[in-house]
C-alpha cells in the first residue's frame, strides 16, 4: 500500500457519500465568468480606520475556540483538515518529475507549495511523508534532484486532479490524466505540461525531514526547496517586458479545504503605501496613535 493510500483512508476527505449525486444538483460551470478587477469594499478607507464595512457587527461579540494540536484524543488528521481549510486559498505546485534513468515519470499537484524568494527563484514543497517511505514526486526529487513546476489553468483542472490518484510508483499519471509532456526543457531532464501557461525548470536546492510530535521518534514531513532555473509562458500570456503574466489568460486554479478547490474570477487592486507620503512620516504616525488611544478609551 503506498503512502497515499494510507493517508488518504486516514483523512477521509471526501465528505459525500454519493458525491456525483451531490455534484449534479449543482448549477453548471459558469463559463461567462470571466477575470475582473472591482473596487476595494471601502475606496475611502483611511488609515486607522480597522475594518471595513463588509465586518458582521455580531464578529466582535463571538468568541475564539483554542485549539491544542495534541490534545488527549485528537486524531492527527484533524490537523491537517483543520489547517488545509484555514489556510485558503493555497497555489498548487504542479509537479512533473522522474526517475534518475527515466524510466518512470512522474506527474502529481501539490498545495504545500508556494514562492519564497525570487533571487535566486526558490520554491518550497511540502510532503507528508519521510524519506525512508517518501512519495513518489519525493523520492524522484531526491535520487534526480530535478523537477518542473507547472502552474495548473481552469481548463485542465479535473486532469490535474487525476494526477493525484494514489498510483503505484511505476504508474505514469501523465497516462492517467491525458495530458501532454513535452520534452524541451533546457536545465533539465523532466517533462513540462503543454497545457500549462506557466511553468518553471527547477534543481534541487536543499531537503530538511521534520520529527512527528504525535508519534515520538518517527518522521512525519519533508520541506524541499528547489530554485528555478527557467521559466516558460506561453506567448499569450506574457507582456511586451516578459514580466508580467495576464491573469486573465493564466486563469489559475487554487486549494481551499477537503476536496474543494478555488477559481480566480475576480481581483481589487490596492496601492501599497508609503511611510512619508500617505501616513505622514513620524508626525502622521503620532497622530494615529493619539487617535487610536482616544478610541481605545471610550
Amino acid at each position: 500500500m503506498s503512502v497515499s493510500t494510507k493517508q488518504e483512508a486516514e483523512y477521509k476527505r471526501n465528505p459525500h457519500p454519493d458525491f456525483k449525486g451531490v455534484e449534479a444538483s449543482r448549477p453548471d460551470w459558469d463559463k461567462e465568468s470571466h477575470f475582473r478587477y472591482t473596487k476595494t469594499a471601502s475606496p475611502s478607507w483611511s488609515f486607522g480606520s480597522g475594518t471595513n464595512a463588509l465586518r458582521d457587527p455580531d464578529a466582535g461579540e463571538k468568541k475564539h475556540i483554542s485549539i491544542d494540536p495534541y490534545e488527549p484524543g485528537r486524531p492527527a488528521p484533524f490537523n491537517y483538515k483543520l489547517l488545509i481549510s484555514g489556510i485558503v486559498p493555497r497555489p498548487i505546485g504542479f509537479v512533473s518529475s522522474q526517475s534518475p534513468d527515466g524510466s518512470v515519470r512522474n506527474l502529481a499537484p501539490f498545495s504545500y507549495f508556494n514562492l519564497i524568494n525570487h533571487d535566486p527563484p526558490l520554491f518550497i514543497l511540502g510532503f507528508a511523508s519521510s524519506l525512508e517511505s517518501p512519495k513518489d514526486t519525493l523520492k524522484n526529487l531526491v535520487e534526480s534532484r530535478e523537477c518542473v513546476i507547472n502552474i495548473i489553468s481552469e481548463d485542465f483542472i479535473e486532469a490535474a486532479n487525476a494526477a493525484s490518484v494514489d498510483s503505484p510508483y511505476d504508474v505514469s499519471e501523465w497516462d492517467i490524466s491525458g495530458l501532454t509532456p513535452v520534452h524541451d526543457c533546457v536545465d533539465v531532464r523532466a517533462a513540462r505540461v503543454k497545457e500549462a501557461v506557466f511553468s518553471v525548470e527547477c534543481k534541487l536546492e536543499s531537503v530538511r525531514e521534520f520529527d512527528s510530535r504525535a508519534k515520538p521518534g518517527k518522521k512525519s514531513g519533508s520541506l524541499v526547496v528547489v530554485e528555478g532555473t527557467r521559466f516558460w509562458v506561453r506567448e499569450d500570456a506574457i507582456n511586451e517586458e516578459r514580466n508580467l503574466i495576464d491573469p486573465e489568460v493564466l486563469r489559475p486554479m487554487s486549494r481551499l479545504g477537503g476536496i474543494t478547490y478555488g477559481r480566480v474570477t475576480e481581483a481589487i487592486e490596492i496601492l501599497r503605501p508609503s511611510f512619508e507620503k500617505d501616513v505622514g512620516g513620524r508626525e502622521g504616525y503620532e497622530k494615529l496613535k493619539e487617535k487610536r488611544k482616544g478610541g481605545d478609551s471610550k
